[in-house]
């Protein structure tokens, strides 16, 4: 019966847990070999974390509407994270021009795959939107809603 309590107990707080799941604790090489890291991200605004391939069809047309409505998402830290290796970040940065917008940062985490598997991603690209005390709000996988994200953000400000 103890045993039992315990397991009960323990499920609970497992979904405590997972209902509060926070930004991971992420390390990601950037174009230029710096290493940027969850720490370094501002304070108090909201995170959206894009998991993503350069060379994924789903992806470029994901690339292709949000830099069409960058604005839309320009009050957040927005963190484009891929697993391939730094000269397909800057070839990527080179194409869309990130670095013209001071709220993005885009790096690789390598093959660690970290971040892929704190979000459980099956599917790219992902999308995890987290408020501005990095609880998270909701994710999105492969066709994301780019229009229901920007209101979600909207209502996080």
């Amino acid at each position: 019966m103890q045993r039992l309590l315990l397991f009960v107990l323990f499920i609970v707080a497992l979904n405590a847990v997972c209902a509060q799941q926070k930004i991971p604790p992420f390390r990601m090489a950037l174009s230029d070999g710096k290493l940027f890291s969850a720490s370094n991200l501002p304070m108090g605004k909201p995170v959206i974390v894009i998991y993503f391939s350069p060379e994924c069809d789903h992806c470029q047309v994901l690339m292709k509407e949000w830099f069409k409505r960058s604005n839309d998402f320009k009050k957040a830290s927005v963190v484009m994270i891929t697993f391939l290796p730094v000269t397909s970040v800057a070839l990527f940065e080179k194409e869309y021009k990130t670095k013209q917008h001071p709220n993005i940062f885009t790096g690789t985490e390598g093959t660690g795959f970290f971040v892929r598997n704190y979000y459980k991603v099956l599917d790219m690209p992902f999308v995890a939107l987290h408020d501005k005390n990095g609880n998270l709000v909701s994710t999105y996988s492969k066709d994301i809603p780019l229009n229901t994200l920007a209101a979600k953000l909207r209502q996080l400000n």
